[in-house]
């Protein structure tokens, strides 16, 4: 799928593939083994932004994958998310879908949400919510189907 197809249909919190379309080095190579691990990968979708249009700046619709969360002792050291553009020359796949019944537990930045936890259900969220206090945040039930619905450039309305 192009990056367009992944902004504008993919749900949050979906698992998503990234590829460059090149087969893996082998293991002797390190230096090319790690530049191809930088653009072959899943990541879960957290969070998408319209593109900005005016008269002196163009930026185009992107997303974020959450990569990675490493952490000691039970307390988060490094969060690895990597933002997109839908010009993005990678190739990216929908591995996994939210189930409907799950539950989202969201924040608003900006003119988007970001995910902060995908429950498998209300009772769950409700809990991890308890746990983690955020400002804002809410709970969103995944629907069947599950349709997003994106700006592609901000101050207009989706298609």
């Amino acid at each position: 799928m192009s990056p367009m197809d992944i902004y504008c249909h993919a749900p949050l919190g979906a698992k998503i593939r990234f590829s460059n379309g090149e087969p893996r080095p082998p293991d002797r190579c390190t230096r090319k083994v790690k530049a191809w691990e930088n653009d072959n990968g899943t990541g879960t979708l957290i969070e998408y932004r319209p593109g900005c249009e005016s008269t002196t700046y163009s930026s185009p619709p992107t997303f974020a994958l959450h990569l990675a969360t490493y952490s000691s002792g039970g307390v988060q050291i490094l969060v690895v998310r990597r933002i997109y553009s839908v010009v993005s020359r990678l190739d990216f796949e929908i591995v996994e879908r939210p189930r409907p019944g799950m539950a989202r537990v969201l924040t608003v930045i900006g003119e988007g949400d970001e995910l902060r936890h995908l429950a498998a259900d209300e009772a769950a969220a409700q809990a991890w919510l308890g746990e983690h206090r955020y400002h804002n945040a809410r709970i969103e039930l995944v629907d069947d189907p599950d349709a997003p619905n994106r700006p592609l450039f901000r101050g207009r309305a989706a298609a």
